[in-house]
């Protein structure tokens, strides 16, 4: 397993300005960082790859849809920005030099509509996610799918129907995001939604259940490490929280206090706890 640290720790939007913080991430332990952006345009791609060369880092990159974009939404220029979106990411995951491209990329994050998905909403983000198929495989690149607890979508919540997404867009290339953040609100047993998953995990977010560092919460890591070891997983275990000091980051993730002394904290307690636990 490799682990990393997300950039939504220091910033909303990782870019050239923040590459002194690629020498930080490679002195606290880390193998990689996962770069986040939710806007393409005039992002530094070929730069960022060759700063992270330098560290002797590898990364990972994610994004989610907003309200400008979906691909459940019934309003087919809607759809059509989310699947533009998505392609831009997957061709930019690519100029990173990673494989892995994650996030929730079939609602917009954030969007209740007072009901649960219907059936055309579920076909319309199966069909969406089947045409990225050719994107995927040109650029070598996994789309890992994120379910959300239900305060943050109606769409997707729960490993068995994002399995099920998976099986019935019918893509290698297509996977499943597991968060132990989200799954501890959305799942009965953290280890069995692991193993529900199995071939179809791509990609995982270590976050404790309050959004802090790794093992100062109630997960149970010991039983998600023996499973994602019965599952065969050995990709990355990323650190995923949030700077309470950043607005837009605040607002959108519902972070109303500090989590740590300071953000660093977060990844480096973090850190040792998962090398003790996983390794």
């Amino acid at each position: 397993m490799k682990f990393g640290v997300n950039s939504l720790i220091w910033t909303a939007g990782f870019d050239a300005v923040h590459l002194s913080l690629l020498g930080k991430v490679k002195r606290m332990g880390f193998d990689g960082v996962e770069i986040a952006r939710f806007s393409f345009d005039r992002f530094p791609a070929g730069r960022i790859r060759r700063a992270l060369a330098d560290e002797g880092l590898e990364c990972t990159f994610c994004s989610a849809l907003t309200e400008r974009t979906s691909l459940v939404s019934d309003n087919a220029r809607l759809r059509d920005k989310a699947r533009d979106f998505l392609k831009r990411g997957i061709e930019t995951a690519a100029e990173l030099g990673t494989r892995v491209f994650a996030g929730p990329f079939c609602a917009p994050v954030g969007l209740l509509v007072g009901r649960r998905r219907t059936a055309d909403e579920w076909k319309r983000a199966v069909e969406g996610l089947q045409s990225l198929g050719g994107a995927l495989d040109a650029c070598g690149v996994t789309l890992a799918i994120e379910p959300l607890n239900r305060f943050e979508t109606y769409f997707l919540n729960t490993a068995a129907d994002a399995r099920r997404l998976c099986e019935d867009v019918g893509h290698p290339r297509i996977g499943v995001l597991f968060d132990t953040f989200h799954a501890n609100i959305e799942e009965r047993d953290l280890a069995g939604a692991i193993r529900e998953l199995g071939p179809f995990l791509s990609h995982v977010h270590a976050c404790e259940n309050d959004r802090g560092a790794p093992g100062s919460g109630h997960i149970p890591w010991r039983a998600v490490s023996q499973a994602l070891r019965a599952v065969a997983y050995d990709g990355w275990i990323v650190i995923e929280s949030f700077g309470s000091n950043i607005p837009e980051i605040a607002a959108a993730a519902c972070i109303w206090r500090d989590l740590a002394d300071k953000p660093e904290a977060i990844a480096e307690e973090g850190l040792a706890f998962l090398k003790s636990a996983f390794l």
